[in-house]
């Protein structure tokens, strides 16, 4: 494997991130949008958005998808990882440490002090791996989503 960069996305990057985001969507058995519809929503990103993608050569190996957060007066402001993918064939190489640490240093960069996210409980690993970059298991939170239905009928609760 040639030399591997991490780097900010640039809108040149949309399409091998897009072919990238694909494989994640089957890695994980989840539907996946047309690829014009993942390219659109790479152009329209939200602000505050941020992805790191690590390259090489041309080709996207891995990225990590995080947005800014500010959690209240008196709060120290951070990231919220949404998402972080290695390809199924860079897997094992160091991409997802060098990801998580390039994000980390984003994240100071930026002046916040910290860096959130989710974890699926049933993959040991994945902890073992969250654990040894000196992260700590928030035990007391619990992950909710409003979808679909749900969040329609939330919605049309306000009016």
């Amino acid at each position: 494997m040639s030399e591997v960069a991490i780097r900010l996305l640039q809108p040149a990057d949309h399409p091998a991130l897009a072919a990238l985001m694909v494989e994640m969507q089957g890695h994980y058995a989840v539907p996946c949008p047309p690829m014009r519809d993942i390219q659109a929503g790479l152009a329209a990103l939200p602000a505050g958005v941020e992805i790191l993608v690590a390259v090489a050569g041309k080709a996207i190996l891995g990225f990590a998808s995080a947005c800014n957060l500010y959690p209240g007066p008196g709060l120290k402001s951070g990231f919220f990882l949404k998402e972080i993918y290695v390809a199924d064939a860079a897997r094992g190489k160091g991409l997802g440490r060098a990801l998580m640490t390039a994000l980390a240093a984003l994240a100071v960069e930026r002046g916040h002090e910290r860096l959130d996210w989710t974890a699926d409980i049933d993959d040991p690993a994945l902890l073992r791996f969250y654990e040894s970059l000196g992260a700590v298991a928030q035990t007391k939170k619990v992950f909710y989503r409003l979808t679909g239905a749900a969040l329609e009928a939330a919605a049309e609760a306000s009016k």
